[in-house]
């Protein structure tokens, strides 16, 4: 995988699945919520590991 400021990879974390970086929350979670039509928020808030910084950068539309 590709450097990420905001993702990483590592077969020690989750068997190598992305995950947001400093968690073990993978991205695939985020596209789930969003995709069951939850929002951003309920994200955040289910897996507050994971703070508004990437939203922030604009990583998130």
């Amino acid at each position: 995988m590709a450097s990420h400021p905001l993702i990483t990879s590592s077969p020690d974390v989750l068997g190598g699945t992305p995950v947001f970086r400093g968690t073990r929350v993978p991205v695939q979670t985020l596209i789930e919520y969003l995709e069951g039509g939850q929002t951003i928020d309920d994200f955040l808030e289910g897996f507050p590991t994971v703070t508004r910084a990437w939203e922030k950068r604009g990583h998130c539309t």
